[in-house]
């Protein structure tokens, strides 16, 4: 419950804003070119306070403990192996966390290549070989390295204004066709018009989740080709058979799972965040 109330005052806190905004500067989204800027302050607005806040975020939905002081051997490897990596990435030392968790899985976030957390799960951290851990590691500095959380979130930003615009310039369609064929020239009302939006908007961000999804999955392409660079491709593939051999991941919420190294499965490619790992491993291979 704690997760679904921080996403959903995330939410009204971003339209309260927008709703400010424009207010402020006088645009009336009746009109389309304010239906356009209401899209854009909605969508990248929704999109980079998520960024800004990822952080914060991962540390509360994920129970997260960042390592200050390393209070045992493993804490202190990580630490310092995250530390040679990001010199070697060209990257500020990222803040290095480890979250309770029995499946093998890890996730870097952050609002900047130079403010980032690097978080590993206790079941990855004690269930695979230090190799293989450090293999993860480099991956998910590659990530912070690559600038994918920036880029990621200018993708969903485009996709989110393509969705909100793109979803009112219909239903608006619909009703004028609607009140250009009713005696009463009243339109669909303004139930009917949320209800159309309501659904409009779901199909619609369906679809648009396949192109964040494209973009994502070669984001961790390059993230593992970037963890070959910096460990080997040997010890990113070691990594990734491992996690190829272990059960799916299911412990992070859905508006996390993205993050992770090992991304929820699906029957449907183009709807995973995450390239099967089968075509990651032939990939090092062939590089």
């Amino acid at each position: 419950m704690k997760r679904v109330f921080l996403l959903i005052a995330t939410n009204i806190a971003v339209l309260l804003v927008a709703s400010l905004i424009m207010s402020i500067l006088g645009v009336n989204p009746s009109t389309m070119s304010g239906l356009l800027v209401f899209a854009a302050l909605i969508g990248f607005g929704g999109s980079f306070v998520s960024l800004k806040i990822s952080k914060w975020m991962a540390k509360k939905t994920m129970g997260c403990e960042v390592i200050t002081n390393p209070r045992d051997s493993d804490e202190k490897w990580l630490v310092e192996t995250v530390a040679r990596q990001a010199e070697q990435a060209g990257i500020k030392m990222p803040e290095v966390a480890v979250y309770h968790s029995p499946e093998l899985n890890a996730f870097a976030t952050g609002p900047s290549k130079n403010n980032s957390l690097v978080a590993v799960s206790t079941g990855l951290l004690h269930g695979m070989s230090r190799d293989e851990v450090e293999a993860v590691l480099a991956h998910e500095v590659s990530h912070v390295a690559n600038g994918d959380m920036v880029t990621l979130t200018l993708i969903q930003g485009v996709v989110n204004t393509f969705v909100i615009f793109a979803a009112r310039a219909i239903a608006r369609a619909i009703d004028t066709f609607v009140s250009s064929n009713d005696e009463e020239g009243e339109g669909m009302g303004v139930f009917a018009y949320m209800a159309v939006v309501f659904v409009l908007d779901m199909i619609l961000g369906i679809l648009a989740s396949t192109i964040v999804h494209y973009f994502s999955r070669i984001r961790e392409y390059r993230a593992d080709a970037g963890a070959a660079k910096l460990v080997g491709a040997n010890k990113m593939i070691a990594a990734l058979e491992r996690l190829r051999q272990g059960p799916e991941s299911n412990a992070m919420p859905a508006q996390m799972s993205a993050l992770g190294i090992n991304g929820k499965r699906s029957a449907a490619e183009f709807f995973m965040s995450h390239p099967p790992l089968e075509k990651r491993i032939e990939a090092l291979r062939n590089q």
